[in-house]
């Protein structure tokens, strides 16, 4: 099958999945379109420089701003209509390109990414909607979960991301019910040498929080009696109990899967990785971005970690006192390999290869589907 896949170019988690994702397309023999911006395009060209079935378009993407660890609204937008005409420019062009070329697409699959979901409703192709940002809309939260005007806008703008979907595939480490039609909950799709670690927990805490500049987060891990190994430094440094290193996926995941725990923001991506190994985590999620609010609140009603607003030597504190009641609750969690997602994508691209209506439901075995 002749498929089109797009992948939003903000934030890495989409891109490392969709590489997962488009590894399993292309050793199942598809011909592959990828479209995708920002750094995803260069991640995932490096992965797939190879590929005889694979070919890569970069396009302009929306970009987010941010002011310390809040979004900034009125940054971002300014900063988008300011490069929209180039960008409108660039994608016009590689709308072009696909449209004329001999590459026709006969299904679309979307991480969140609206370029190819458009192109998939002008020619009315079906469109496969694979994400963790779909729950804010699609599963039923509890009033623990849903609160506040930020909620409603992030639902309203997860709604208008790809509309219309033929089914919507929605990563997940925690499972409401599904609250509407055409939805199907799997859990989160992770890189293999994630799913080959083995976790041995020591006494180092990792922290990954891009956000909060070093100046700032080192004088507050200073003042706890931790080992503490602080990633995405400019270089490699140690400064009292605080080991700040330049960021390695090798190094950063081997350090992960024998940390005693993990501080980082509210991404899905980091959050599943953590729970999936049985780490436990506070996240300091970035406010205005509700999707990372509505994450870290799973994490504390399931027990798998904390959150605050605000990262203090008094919160961090807090949460490394009570790790042996967040690693009890995580024991209880089920790590599962890719199977069910990629499966259930398997399904979806066999019904609409065979011209058949788009599902409420899907007969592959997943952790969460629509009930009438």
């Amino acid at each position: 099958m002749r498929i089109l896949y797009g992948v939003v170019g903000e934030g890495m988690g989409h891109a490392t999945r969709s590489a997962v994702v488009l590894e399993h397309l292309a050793s199942s023999g598809h011909e592959i379109k990828v479209v995708v911006s920002g750094k995803a395009h260069d991640f995932l060209k490096e992965r797939f420089s190879g590929s005889a079935n694979m070919a890569l378009e970069e396009i302009h993407g929306l970009t987010l701003r941010y002011f310390g660890n809040r979004l900034d609204r009125a940054g971002s937008l300014f900063w988008n209509l300011k490069n929209a005409p180039k960008g409108v420019m660039k994608n016009v062009e590689v709308y072009r390109k696909v449209a004329e070329e001999s590459f026709r697409p006969q299904m679309v699959v979307s991480d969140f990414e609206s370029w190819a979901a458009l192109y998939a409703l002008n020619h009315r192709i079906p469109v496969v909607s694979i994400d963790n940002i779909q729950a804010v809309n699609r599963l039923r939260h509890g009033k623990s979960i849903r609160k506040g005007f930020d909620f409603e806008v992030a639902r309203m703008a997860v709604r208008m991301k790809v509309p219309r979907a033929y089914h919507y595939l929605i990563t997940s480490f925690f499972f409401p019910r599904v609250r509407k039609k055409y939805t199907t909950l799997v859990p989160p799709i992770l890189r293999k040498e994630v799913l080959d670690a083995a976790r041995e927990p020591g006494d180092h805490v990792v922290v990954y929080q891009r956000a909060i500049p070093e100046k700032d987060l080192v004088p507050i891990l200073r003042k706890l009696p931790c080992d503490f190994r602080v990633y995405g430094a400019a270089a490699d440094e140690v400064v009292g109990n605080v080991r700040l290193r330049a960021f390695s996926g090798t190094g950063f995941l081997e350090d992960l899967r024998t940390a005693k725990a993990v501080i980082s923001g509210g991404g899905f991506s980091l959050m599943s990785e953590a729970v999936s190994l049985r780490v436990p985590m506070l996240a300091i999620p970035i406010e205005k971005q509700y999707e990372q609010e509505l994450n870290a609140r799973y994490l504390k009603d399931l027990g798998y970690g904390s959150w605050t607003r605000k990262i203090s030597a008094a919160a961090i504190s807090a949460f490394l006192e009570r790790t042996g009641e967040f690693e009890k609750a995580l024991s209880s969690y089920e790590p599962r390999d890719n199977r069910i997602a990629l499966s259930c994508l398997d399904e979806l691209i066999a019904r609409a290869a065979a011209g058949k209506k788009r599902p409420k439901r899907l007969e592959t075995q997943a952790l969460g589907s629509y009930r009438d």
